[in-house]
């Protein structure tokens, strides 16, 4: 049992740092397209925009279709054609140049992502149980981030020394060095989650537990993947009107918010596990999902107030703790509730909800600051998270600890 709990917990970090390598050149884009768009070939800063986008767009049809296919192959086969599709997306980036072609590459590399995720997803449901979803879950969430750390705080600084393709080549590189180790250490060779026992019909998901999972699931995705990373460096500019003055050092808002999003993806390592590991414990998911959404509802109420800037940053730090936790917690219960569910079939619901709630996240905040103010998205976030803490509190899910 102790061979197979090490295997098991093998293939998640596997599966994890794997992820992390494909997601090199995707996030490295984050920070290089919009400096160096020219140099690739890009007419204007729009295309910037639609192409860091529409990786999104086209995972919400991909969903179902990439399930189905799940259930036909295992998810080695799955995740090793989306790393591959990765190492040949980003290798691509060295050499493309025009807006079209970006664009074809960018679905694929969507495509990948559906398949990277999904994957995983499976493979989590396969080798965990209920004493452990949770922290293998944060295990997943916070290994895989690495990849957003290292793309973006290196790529940044390599292409403006050695140029976009140099960087494109030595990312593609390192993804591919990460290919041979999905054969070497998979606990589960040929297996992926079956729906045992369960039709794959829609109709089961139609329940108060399944849809509240995914509502709350979506909407954790539009304030923290969507919203809140999407205006952040706005809301720093906004809320200091003046030059940031920060220990000594004058500093843009551009580059302090991706020092803070840095920070997040440096802690989220260990402080995902972590999180996860006390959900399987004395302190069930219900309890920290909760409590935590109380918190992350006041501090985003209190995002308009002239704080001092340390306090104000703090306070930016204290929501992005949150996000951390949140983000862990949910993806652990919607494991919880596939078990009562037909697996795949809620797993491509719960990942269908993510993408739609990450994409609607940028529109909904720049919409609502231009009708309403620049704070007026803080409070309506503040308002939702505060319905979905009452929602847990009063009738928490209990379904999950079979």
């Amino acid at each position: 049992m102790a061979n197979q709990a090490d295997a098991n917990k093998k293939s998640v970090i596997v599966i994890s740092l794997l992820t992390a390598a494909c997601l090199l050149g995707d996030s490295m884009l984050y920070v290089v397209l919009p400096i160096h768009w020219q140099d690739v070939g890009l007419a204007s800063l729009w295309e910037v925009g639609i192409l860091l986008s529409v990786n999104r767009i086209v995972r919400l049809p991909l969903n179902p279709l990439v399930s189905w296919l799940y259930g036909r192959i295992s998810s080695r086969s799955g995740l090793t054609f989306a790393a591959i599709l990765a190492v040949c997306t980003t290798f691509s980036y060295a050499f493309v140049q025009g807006f079209v072609l970006w664009l074809i590459l960018r679905c694929i590399w969507g495509l990948a992502w559906t398949f990277l995720r999904l994957g995983a997803y499976f493979t989590i449901l396969e080798v965990t149980g209920e004493n452990n979803r949770g922290h293998y879950m944060g295990m997943y969430n916070g290994l895989y981030r690495l990849g957003s750390l290292v793309g973006m705080l290196t790529g940044g600084f390599l292409a403006d020394r050695y140029g976009v393709g140099v960087t494109a080549i030595l990312f593609g590189f390192m993804t591919f060095l990460a290919i041979p180790f999905t054969f070497q250490l998979f606990a589960c060779p040929s297996g992926h989650a079956p729906d045992t026992n369960k039709s794959l019909d829609v109709s089961a998901l139609i329940n108060a537990n399944v849809l509240w999972t995914l509502l709350t699931g979506l909407f954790i995705a539009m304030v923290y993947q969507g919203t809140f990373t999407a205006t952040l460096s706005y809301l720093i500019q906004v809320h200091n009107s003046s030059p940031i003055l920060l220990f000594g050092t004058t500093i843009g808002a551009a580059s302090l918010a991706g020092t803070l999003q840095a920070l997040r993806w440096g802690w989220e390592p260990w402080l995902a596990p972590l999180s996860g590991k006390l959900s399987d414990g004395k302190y069930s998911r219900n309890t920290i999902l909760t409590a935590t959404l109380i918190l992350a509802a006041v501090s985003f109420s209190l995002l308009p107030l002239p704080l001092p800037l340390e306090w104000w940053l703090l306070l930016i730090l204290i929501i992005l703790l949150t996000a951390t936790v949140l983000t862990t917690i949910i993806d652990a219960i919607a494991c919880d509730v596939a078990f009562c569910s037909p697996p795949k079939t809620f797993m491509s619901a719960y990942s269908f909800a993510i993408d739609i709630g990450a994409a609607l996240g940028p529109l909904a905040g720049y919409t609502l600051n231009d009708l309403s103010g620049p704070y007026a998205v803080y409070w309506a976030i503040a308002g939702g998270l505060s319905i979905f803490a009452v929602r847990w509190l009063i009738w928490p899910i209990s379904i999950y600890k079979k």
